[in-house]
């Protein structure tokens, strides 16, 4: 692996330098916090010469010596900045932007879009401001990162209220979800209903969905890749926000002014606590009931400067849910309780090695945590007393480098070398009753991961750029080794001044599974690796299409065509359960006796119509796509459509800045239905069950049930539920008072009380006076219109 990482170094620097050039670089960052900024625009006008600085706010560019150069630095949401500087030797150039006050009188000017779509070899990739995500409505008021990722076209969402993503027919498994470096294996919150990720502690938000880059892998479908505020350098800063169902509070502020920084952020629900009183009064001076639910996490970064070679940074992340049940009788006790979290730390050193060469060190801790607990004591029968535990988790360690070497204005290199030891503990049980008496933990699972990459941003000629890498992911499990070359390629050829042609091939492996029976996220689903008896899946996928800027409206289009082709997806077999017990006896069951691998096929069409700066900006984006799986052990073997197969699906967003004191936000989705299984007939049998002694199998006991109903299934997912509506509303009213700023939100989520499909059930009603049954389908809805308000402030 050493030999191949020098390979691709080798081969990346062996380029030969006219004399006369020298190299800009130097850090971009936030005026007024020092917060470094990612992607920022660096170029010189009218010509090709461009660059952004990268995830920590370095850029470097190298010039043709002139006397004099003009320097632009432009960054959406940020003043624009001109620098004038004389060229005859390499130089170090910091730069602080200044943000757009959003508050102050609103001044119309026209402004060339900086930002242009055409001119990157990227393509399926989408960055959202922060800032813009704040503004857009939200269920019950709580700014949701992936629900609004789910409004872009390509990412399908799932079911009411659900926060899961499903990006081009790819399960929810197949997501890369990383912060500040660390996987997140689990990014729900409330059953699915919200994300861990709390916006206020954000700094960037970025989609990548195909023609991924070769630094990214372990995912087939997508990346979505998440950065942490710093914290300001120069002064104590704080926001928050109270809501219907949770509050949150993020500080920032110095340690020591221009050096170093600090954020915290924390957020709550108070579900259990507004719950308790109306608990207490239903229940029976006999029977004193408590129980609840809640969520909460807390952020946290600091970071030195420890000059201009050198700093670091440490972040980490809890989170945690946790639903529970009480009950206490004059004979007995119950409890019950469901809870599941996410726990990562980062600690990352930067170093520059000279102006062309930048490295970043990161160690990394990861864990996520499912568990259930059930508990029931007769304290007249002792013999009747229950006992379940059973929990699952997965523990992550790794280190990882990366290296950004800028050798000219044509190549932006990017190389590095990654490992991670995964510890699977698919299931430990405890089961105890006065029939059973189960104490077992699954042996853990301990397998290694790593992989190298090397990729190029090669502008070829003025006209015709592309992003050219390898990435050799390398797996151990259990003697086993898996070593998958994935080859990466993107490019955009220049038609006209703001059109580029685009094209991306990319494959991708993925070692680690989630086994579901739901489909809709919730935490019983389990995670287990690859082993020797189940292989990784595998992802193909091209794409094509256009990229046009529209520079006098600050508007941008991109339309795209894609095929992905998968093997090796992992479901359960028919009537198979995560908590792998076999009948009355728990017996244990390997998780791997309970699969099925199989194929997937997804294609389709994807238009994206944004704006992101203005008074006026969102977006109009518009899906057409097919997906199809097949598994021998499934549904007779034929092709089905998945759940989340969607033939069409539209998103329209809307921001307009009525006044610096007044913001309308609102949003409106359709999208077809889902793709169920339901009976196709019922009918009443007699059925027969004989059991045989365990102690003499000649002796059979008969016995018999009658009128027993029965369902009678067709093909897998042959139903497909009603289309899929919703149209929400918000508005925002801001106000800068002497030492701080506040907003008050109020915002209809369902405006028009759409009564979407949760799910469907097959109910007998009585017809002719009772003397006849006919069954019949019944739609369940969860969300009418909701109306929510929320007070946010910021000092």
């Amino acid at each position: 692996m050493n030999k191949l990482f020098t390979f691709f170094f080798l081969c990346f620097t062996s380029m030969t330098f006219a004399q006369n050039r020298f190299t800009v670089s130097g850090y971009i960052s936030e005026k007024g916090s020092r917060e470094q900024l990612i992607g920022v625009n660096v170029y010189l006008p009218n010509s090709s010469i461009a660059t952004t600085s990268n995830t920590y706010g370095f850029y470097s560019l190298t010039i043709p010596a002139q006397d004099s150069v003009t320097l632009i630095f432009s960054f959406v949401g940020y003043q624009r900045i001109e620098k004038r500087i004389s060229l005859q030797k390499s130089l170090e150039l910091n730069i602080d932007l200044e943000p757009a006050n959003q508050l102050q009188e609103v001044v119309v000017s026209a402004r060339k879009q900086e930002e242009k779509v055409s001119e990157s070899a990227q393509m399926s990739t989408i960055d959202l401001p922060v800032n813009q995500i704040k503004k857009i409505p939200a269920f019950l008021g709580e700014k949701d990162v992936l629900k609004v990722l789910q409004l872009m076209p390509g990412v399908q969402k799932g079911s009411e209220g659900q926060s899961g993503i499903y990006v081009r027919g790819g399960g929810a498994d197949q997501n890369l979800i990383i912060l500040d470096d660390a996987i997140v294996y689990n990014a729900n919150h409330l059953f699915g209903f919200f994300s861990t990720f709390n916006g206020d502690a954000l700094k960037s938000v970025e989609l990548t969905k195909g023609g991924f880059p070769a630094r990214y892998g372990g995912r087939l479908s997508s990346v979505i890749d998440l950065n942490m505020k710093e914290g300001n350098k120069e002064k104590l800063q704080g926001e928050g926000g109270i809501g219907l169902i949770s509050s949150r509070l993020t500080l920032e502020g110095p340690i020591k002014k221009g050096k170093s920084s600090f954020l915290v952020s924390g957020r709550r629900t108070y579900l259990d606590i507004v719950a308790r009183p109306f608990i207490k009064a239903s229940s029976s001076s006999d029977d004193r009931s408590s129980g609840g639910y809640y969520f909460y996490d807390l952020n946290a970064k600091l970071n030195y400067d420890f000059g201009r070679k050198d700093k670091v940074y440490l972040s980490g992340y809890l989170g945690q849910d946790r639903f529970y049940v009480e009950s206490e009788e004059a004979n007995s006790s119950d409890e019950s309780n469901l809870n599941w979290g996410n726990v990562t730390a980062t600690a990352r050193w930067n170093h520059l090695f000279n102006q062309k060469l930048f490295a970043n060190t990161s160690f990394i801790v990861s864990s996520y945590k499912f568990g259930i607990g059930s508990f029931y004591s007769n304290r007249t029968q002792s013999s009747e007393d229950y006992t379940l535990k059973y929990n699952s988790r997965i523990n992550d360690i790794g280190l990882k480098s990366d290296f950004d070497y800028f050798p000219d204005h044509k190549h932006s290199l990017r190389m590095g070398i990654a490992a991670t030891r995964h510890r699977f503990i698919p299931s430990a049980i405890v089961l105890r009753s006065n029939q059973t008496n189960l104490d077992k933990a699954a042996n853990p699972i301990d397998v290694l991961e790593s992989g190298i990459y090397g990729e190029d941003t090669w502008k070829v000629t003025d006209k015709f750029k592309m992003n050219i890498g390898l990435r050799l992911s390398y797996f151990l499990a259990q003697k086993r080794t898996y070593v998958r070359p994935e080859p990466r390629f993107s490019a955009a050829l220049k038609l006209a001044e703001n059109l580029s042609a685009k094209a991306s091939y990319a494959e991708m492996n993925q070692f680690v599974h989630l086994l579901s029976n739901t489909g809709i996220g919730l935490p019983t689903d389990l995670w287990v690796p690859t082993t020797r008896r189940v292989a990784p899946q595998n992802s193909r996928q091209i794409a094509a299409g256009i990229a046009q800027d529209f520079p006098d409206r600050e508007l941008t289009l991109t339309v795209e065509g894609y095929y992905k082709a998968m093997n090796n997806i992992l479901a359960y077999k028919e009537g198979s359960t995560f908590l792998n017990l076999d009948g009355l006896g728990a017996q244990e069951v390997s998780w791997e006796d309970n699969v099925t691998a199989g194929k997937g096929w997804s294609y389709g069409g994807e238009v994206l119509l944004q704006r992101k700066a203005g008074r006026f900006s969102g977006w109009v984006g518009y899906t057409l796509s097919w997906t199809q799986w097949q598994f021998a052990e499934l549904n007779a073997g034929k092709k089905f459509f998945p759940k989340y197969d969607r033939r069409h699906d539209i998103s329209v967003v809307g921001i307009y800045e009525l006044s610096p004191r007044i913001t309308l936000s609102g949003t409106w989705v359709y999208g077809t239905g889902n793709a169920l299984t339901l009976p196709i007939s019922s009918y009443q049998a007699y059925v027969d069950r004989f059991n045989s002694s365990r102690r003499n199998p000649a002796i059979i006991d008969r016995i018999q049930w009658s009128n027993q109903g029965v369902n009678e299934y067709g093909e897998k997912n042959s139903f497909r539920a009603e289309a899929y509506h919703r149209l929400d509303f918000g508005i925002q009213f801001h106000k800068k008072l002497k030492r701080h700023e506040r907003t008050w939100e109020f915002s209809l989520y369902n405006a028009y009380n759409r009564r979407n499909p949760f799910f469907y059930d097959i109910v007998s009603e009585s017809t002719n006076n009772g003397t006849e049954t006919k069954n019949v389908l019944k739609k369940y809805s969860l969300f009418p219109i909701v109306p929510a308000f929320s007070y946010n402030f910021k000092f």
